[in-house]
């Protein structure tokens, strides 16, 4: 059995009331706890389905809606808002809040943490301030972004807002950020084919509010922010050298540039001395892989990760 419970935080921005989810298995010991930081545009609880399956293996999993994400917002206005200063760094504040809360409430399990998508860009970073005494991490659905274009992007949203304002929600920059994605997946029956195989899943996603909604400005802005942070070689060589890292993702994944991405970073990462990296690319995957066709696969494979480096038997 497995008992799902919200709870609630102060986020550090000092205004935000941060919405959390953890599963706790009830029926089994716990082995672990994994820590799930979520992708743009979506929320925690889209995570269910692969939180209750680990639970059911014995782990906790917990994760919050970000600043500007689900109901971690003021009002529906603030979705894709991160704040009017250090959004970037607020979000990262908050994930080591909830790393610092579950840690202390479970000392003698192995600690992992999975970020996806904006959530494996903002788990990058996160590893590069506090990755000491993290178990594990997998990067899923990440991406490689140059700082030059980065740069370039987060100048284009400080001049619009100049003129419109840190809320504006600017239809340019989001083609930008995710007119090509569909690309590939030509004649589409939907823009968000990019996402999974899977027709219902694109269907509930395109019919839910806290998943289509245009990105702020600002939300932009510190998106650009965490990509040129993470790009820094002083920010990588931060890492912490014998931490257990997996990168995974689909093969037709356009945020990776469909597995070319994701190798560029897997590279980076091992000349940066880290010694425990491991590169998986799903066929024919897209951009959600806990949400294809194939996900009972993926969540066995994931399993076995999270089992081999906890040191149990799966």
């Amino acid at each position: 059995m497995v008992k799902k419970q919200n709870f609630y935080f102060r986020s550090s921005d000092k205004e935000t009331r941060i919405h959390g989810i953890c599963w706790i298995p009830q029926d089994k010991p716990v082995r672990g706890v994994l820590q799930i930081a979520h992708g743009m545009v979506e929320y925690i609880d889209r995570y269910d389905d692969f939180a209750r399956f680990l639970c059911q293996k014995g782990f906790v999993v917990t994760g919050n809606d970000h600043l500007g994400h689900g109901d971690s917002v003021k009002t529906t206005d603030d979705w894709g808002y991160f704040g009017d200063t250090k959004g970037f760094e607020h979000v990262l504040a908050d994930m080591h809040k909830i790393r610092r809360q579950f840690r202390k409430k479970y000392p003698d399990v192995p600690y992992f943490i999975l970020g996806h998508s904006m959530g494996s860009f903002m788990t990058r970073a996160y590893l590069m301030q506090h990755g000491k005494g993290i178990n594990g991490v997998i990067i899923m659905g990440t991406g490689h972004q140059s700082a030059m274009t980065a740069r370039a992007g987060k100048l284009l949203t400080r001049f619009i807002a100049l003129f419109k304002g840190w809320h504006f929600r600017s239809k340019l920059v989001n083609k930008m950020a995710f007119g090509s994605y569909n690309k590939k997946f030509q004649p589409a029956r939907t823009d968000f084919d990019w996402l999974t195989r899977d027709p219902a899943i694109v269907d509930a996603y395109m019919a839910e509010p806290r998943c289509q909604f245009i990105f702020t400005l600002n939300g932009y802005h510190e998106l650009f922010r965490s990509l040129i942070y993470i790009e820094k070689q002083e920010n990588i060589e931060k890492l912490p050298k014998n931490l257990p890292v997996l990168f995974v993702s689909g093969d037709k994944d356009p945020v990776g540039n469909f597995g070319k991405g994701v190798d560029i970073v897997c590279e980076t990462w091992e000349e940066a001395g880290l010694s425990d990296v491991t590169l998986k690319l799903f066929e024919d995957g897209r951009h959600e892989i806990l949400n294809e066709i194939n996900r009972g696969e993926v969540y066995d494979y994931l399993y076995q990760w999270l089992s081999d480096v906890a040191g149990f038997k799966p």
